[in-house]
């Protein structure tokens, strides 16, 4: 056990804590419903924020705010401490507890990662020591023991920064009940009284209505879109329907919603398709008094394409794979 601590603390890096750190974690934690989920958020708060500056001390750029730890729906629905590293992916940044020989690694992690960073506090929150990386997960338990230097995580940042590994959302396996992490049933969502819309969602109403007869064949699922909180103080919900057609296309029915006291969308809110090479195939704008915008269109088998959500300089893009 001491010679496992010894050659952890041999290649760990020290780093301070700020006050600001401190501060928004606080903040986040004050909106949690009970104490031990408020310490939870509060730690992996620091965690994300500890390695958001050891990446910007390395040139590797984030993107704080396109975070599932930055959205407030998602730190009160799950147990996420992760980091989207640009151009890469999520990397999820797991805290450990001063003294402890493990790292707790939550199944709904397990996921659409490109790594795990061990993050250990000292007593007073003073002070974070990045303890190692791991580059995948299998199980809740990972003795520290396991993890590999500093040196190794940036060497596969790099090589993802060389050949970027993209997420694709597999919509085939969506006919068979299979849903990619995130993406849940609309029902689900506005359950969630922050995201309940204080107007009529006559949409989804007339969606329902419009597939009654053919309930089997039309799959929907939606997904929180966070353009960051300085721009838009409520997530944005994007909802994907898919039909098969007789000819072996597929049908898809994107919607952008707003959600909560949010009753507009902003004005110059973009939904674009992207088409695989990147060119856009389909775009619509909010106007002023747009509760929400939607595309359609119909593709081909195992072809691929990406739906971007922008507002202004920030934009947030998921890609799919039909």
């Amino acid at each position: 056990m001491n010679n496992s601590t010894y050659q952890l603390d041999d290649y760990a890096l020290t780093l301070p804590i700020s006050q600001t750190a401190r501060t928004t974690a606080q903040q986040f934690a004050k909106q949690q419903p009970n104490p031990e989920k408020a310490e939870q958020v509060r730690l992996n708060t620091l965690a994300v924020w500890v390695v958001n500056d050891y990446l910007q001390m390395m040139d590797i750029p984030t993107d704080l705010q396109a975070s599932d730890s930055w959205n407030p729906i998602t730190r009160l629905c799950g147990n996420v401490a992760d980091l989207e590293v640009s151009s890469i992916g999520r990397l999820e940044c797991r805290p450990v507890h001063f003294h402890q020989q493990i790292c707790s690694i939550p199944p709904e992690t397990w996921e659409e990662r490109v790594g795990y960073l061990a993050v250990q506090f000292d007593e007073l929150l003073q002070e974070a020591k990045l303890l190692g990386f791991i580059p995948s997960v299998t199980d809740e338990i990972l003795p520290l023991t396991q993890l590999q230097p500093l040196e190794t995580f940036i060497d596969h940042i790099w090589q993802l920064r060389q050949s970027p590994v993209t997420s694709l959302v597999n919509l085939s396996q969506w006919f068979a009940g299979i849903f990619e992490t995130g993406w849940q049933t609309i029902e689900s969502l506005w359950n969630v009284p922050e995201l309940r819309p204080t107007y009529a969602f006559r949409s989804i109403e007339t969606l329902e209505l419009d597939s009654l007869n053919q309930a089997e064949s039309i799959t929907k699922r939606a997904k929180l879109i966070d353009l960051g909180i300085q721009i838009l103080n409520q997530p944005v919900m994007l909802i994907v329907e898919i039909s098969p057609e007789k000819d072996q296309q597929t049908s898809i029915h994107l919607q952008l919603h707003a959600t909560g006291n949010q009753i507009y969308l902003p004005s110059g809110v973009h939904l674009t398709v992207l088409d695989s090479s990147g060119a856009v195939f389909l775009d619509a704008q909010s106007r002023k008094l747009d509760n929400y915008i939607q595309l359609q269109f119909r593709g081909e088998p195992t072809e691929q394409f990406s739906v971007r959500v922008a507002f202004e300089n920030t934009s947030i893009t998921e890609h799919f794979r039909i």
